[in-house]
C-alpha cells in the first residue's frame, strides 16, 4: 500500500508542477507579440496539458481514490480534502478553456489577471498538504 501512496504522491507533484507552470506560460503569452513567439507558447501549453498536467492529474486521482478505497479514510478533514480536489479539478478545466482561447486567438485577458490567477493551485495546495498531515478537523 505504501507503494500506492508513492504514487498518488508523485503524480500529485507532476499535476502541480503543470498547474503552476501552464498559467506563468499564459503570463508571457499574454505579453507576447511576435508570431514565432506566439506559436511557440501554444505548442509548449499543449505538451504542458496533454502531456503532463492531464495524465498527472487522471493518476493522482486514480491513486487516491485507490487509497481512499483500500483504507477506507472518513472525517471531515477527508470532505474539505476531497472538496478542494473538485475544486482544483474545476481549476484544470478553466485552464483548459484558456488554452483553448490561446489556441484560437481568443486571449481577451492582460498578463497581470495570469499572474494573479497562478497563485491559485499554490492557496490549495497549501490547504490540502494540511487537512492530509494535520488534519485539524
Amino acid at each position: 500500500m505504501l507503494w500506492i501512496k508513492a504514487f498518488h504522491v508523485i503524480f500529485m507533484v507532476t499535476w502541480f508542477a503543470g498547474l503552476f507552470y501552464l498559467p506563468r506560460l499564459f503570463v508571457y503569452h499574454a505579453m507576447c507579440s511576435d508570431q514565432p513567439g506566439i506559436d511557440r507558447f501554444k505548442i509548449m501549453e499543449r505538451k504542458l496539458f496533454y502531456g503532463i498536467m492531464t495524465p498527472g492529474g487522471v493518476l493522482t486521482i486514480i491513486f487516491g481514490m485507490w487509497l481512499w478505497l483500500d483504507y477506507g479514510f472518513s472525517g471531515a478533514w477527508l470532505h474539505a480534502k476531497l472538496t478542494l480536489v473538485v475544486v482544483l479539478i474545476a481549476y484544470h478545466l478553466y485552464c483548459l478553456k484558456l488554452l483553448n482561447d490561446f489556441k484560437h486567438d481568443r486571449n481577451t485577458r492582460s498578463h497581470i489577471f495570469y499572474r494573479w490567477f497562478n497563485e491559485f493551485p499554490v492557496l490549495l495546495m497549501i490547504a490540502i498538504i494540511i487537512l492530509v498531515t494535520v488534519k485539524p478537523i
